[in-house]
C-alpha cells in the first residue's frame, strides 16, 4: 500500500492530514453518535477516509488501538487527543460539518503507519 499524500489545505474541502469534523456512530452499526473530529487519510471524490480522534483520558486508554497526538487547533481547550488506528471510517464529503486543523506531516506520516498494522 502506497503512503496517502500529504497535502492539507485548510479552504472548506477536506485533504489528507487535516483534521474535520463529522457525525461519527459510537460503536460499528450503532444509530447513536455525536460530531467528532477525524483525521482524514485520503480523498476518494465525494468519499473520504478517516480515523475518529478522542480527548484522552487515562482511564480509557488502550495502547493496541489509540495512539497520541497531543493538542492541537481542532479542540477548542488545548486538550489532548488520541486517534484510533483500529477503526477506518468512510464519510461523505457533504457530512464533514467543519474544519478543525492540519496535523503535522511527521505525525501524519506516523499515524498511517501505525494504522496500517489494523487496516
Amino acid at each position: 500500500m502506497t503512503r496517502p499524500p500529504y497535502s492539507p489545505a485548510v479552504d472548506g474541502r477536506p485533504f489528507p492530514g487535516e483534521i474535520v469534523w463529522t457525525w461519527v456512530a459510537f460503536e460499528e452499526g450503532s444509530r447513536a453518535g455525536k460530531d467528532r473530529p477525524v483525521l482524514v487519510l485520503a480523498v476518494d471524490g465525494a468519499r473520504i477516509t478517516a480515523l475518529p480522534l478522542r480527548t484522552r483520558t487515562d482511564q480509557q486508554r488502550r495502547k493496541q488501538v489509540w495512539m497520541d497526538l497531543g493538542s492541537g487547533d481542532w479542540d477548542r481547550s488545548g486538550r489532548s487527543s488520541e486517534v484510533q488506528l483500529n477503526r477506518v471510517l468512510t464519510v461523505s464529503v457533504y457530512d464533514v460539518r467543519r474544519q478543525g486543523a492540519e496535523l503535522d506531516e511527521d505525525l501524519f506520516a506516523e499515524v498511517v503507519r501505525a494504522s496500517r498494522r489494523y487496516r
